[in-house]
């Protein structure tokens, strides 16, 4: 896991250089700097977190009332990229 973190953390800046990844667009409606309810904003935590917290709605062990529906429908890789971009500075 550590390895594949580290990959992804060199990786970062090239995501980010091609655009948003397939879903990662969405997450601002929710996850914005001004988002108000208790929803995290997500802009710039380490992407190894991301991808966990992602990886975990994916797989069930992390309950939501949304996210561990909507991580269904990505890949490991479609995860890590969109972690990757959240992580990058803007």
């Amino acid at each position: 896991m550590r390895v594949a973190a580290a990959l992804l953390l060199l990786a970062a800046p090239l995501l980010v250089a091609a655009g948003p990844p397939p879903g990662a667009s969405a997450c601002s409606g929710c996850h914005g700097a001004a988002v108000a309810g208790g929803i995290p904003p997500i802009a710039g935590r380490p992407a190894a977190d991301l991808a966990a917290i992602l990886h975990a709605f994916r797989d069930g062990s992390r309950k939501a009332t949304l996210m561990d529906r909507l991580m269904k429908g990505f890949s490991d890789a479609e995860i890590n990229a969109i972690a990757a971009y959240w992580a990058s500075p803007s």
